[in-house]
């Protein structure tokens, strides 16, 4: 009796990008399942961020494709793969710095709001309903991150760590099946990057998948169930984090042999 397949969530296939004759992604191959916490890694300038900006529509690619929960992304423009199910945050923090953290969560749902333009400009028909709505999902949002005190704060104002956390709750905002995080843990200092780590679990076991950059590898280990590493643009390895560490081209390309025994001593 045959199994049934169960599609991945996200399947990116022989993914590639030239600027000017270089080859920034090279036929780049890989599958996210659902349900769990997918890394990219690799040394800077490997195409990692690149790879993130092909899937999320800020470039296109020169060719290969990207299907999300069996839509194909080809060619859609970055609002609708919001509206199929795919949002992101950015290595460097973007954000609406003059309005509230309040606002700023509401800002991710824009993609969900069905009320038209003009009734938006003029705060009539729909747009009424769904602004209580938005406002009771954001309140909902911010105690989730542990921002509840902060929800009338100009978001400028907040801690860099506060402010990691607000860009999750607005990507979460647009309800994704799949959220891309840009070097979440980058300029954290340990406490904070362990209650992000406490937080992303938190995403996962509440069944939302995660793809994400990362250069702390004890920050990838501990939360991954799968890692693929590029270098120069090309896939040269993927598996479980001990399969990852224990590489001999990954450890020659990238971790180098005291990081990789350090990662090692760690996990067991």
């Amino acid at each position: 009796m045959n199994q049934m397949t169960i599609a991945p969530l996200l399947d990116i296939q022989d993914l590639t990008v030239r600027f000017r004759g270089l080859v920034a992604v090279d036929h780049v191959s890989f599958q996210v399942e659902a349900g769990t916490v997918h890394g990219l890694i690799g040394p800077n300038g490997a195409g990692k961020t690149t790879c993130f900006n092909l899937i999320s529509g800020l470039i296109p690619p020169t060719s290969g494709s990207a299907v999300l929960a069996g839509v194909a992304l080809d060619g859609l423009p970055s609002w609708k793969r919001t509206r199929a199910g795919l949002s992101r945050t950015f290595q460097n923090i973007r954000m609406f710095q003059e309005m509230t953290v309040r606002e700023n969560v509401m800002t991710g749902m824009q993609a969900r709001l069905q009320a038209s333009v003009p009734e938006i400009l003029s705060r009539t028909g729909r747009f009424r309903p769904e602004e209580v709505a938005a406002k009771t999902r954001a309140e909902e949002l911010l105690e989730f991150v542990g921002l509840t005190a902060s929800a009338d704060r100009r978001a400028g104002d907040l801690p860099y760590g506060d402010q990691r956390r607000l860009e999750i709750a607005r990507a979460l905002a647009s309800e994704p099946k799949l959220l891309l995080l840009d070097e979440p843990a980058a300029g954290m200092n340990p406490a904070e990057t362990q209650d992000l780590v406490g937080l992303l679990n938190r995403l996962k076991q509440g069944g939302l998948t995660l793809l994400l950059v990362e250069h702390d590898m004890h920050f990838v280990m501990s939360l991954c169930d799968r890692i693929t590493v590029l270098n120069f643009g090309r896939k040269i390895a993927e598996g479980s984090p001990r399969e990852i560490r224990e590489n001999p081209a990954v450890i020659e390309a990238y971790l180098g042999a005291k990081t990789a025994e350090r990662l090692k001593d760690g996990a067991a």
